[in-house]
């Protein structure tokens, strides 16, 4: 009677153990990978569109006050 006690004692032991080794029924946490975001290169504050235009525009006054 008394080795089955014992024998029945180191198998609960032993079945309750191995989960708290093998990381329990708990789904795993995955955490979110680490995203690098590099900023862009700052741009000229005035468009180079406007510029053209305001040459030609420059220009053409020029001429015109000829």
């Amino acid at each position: 009677m008394r080795m089955t006690n014992v024998l029945a004692t180191a198998a609960a032991v032993a079945a309750l153990s191995t989960t708290a080794f093998a990381g329990g029924m708990s789904p795993e946490v995955m955490e979110a990978p680490v995203a690098v975001v590099e900023a862009a290169p700052a741009g000229s504050s005035a468009n180079s569109t406007f510029i053209v235009v305001g040459v030609l525009a420059a220009l053409l006054i020029a001429a015109a006050a000829d």
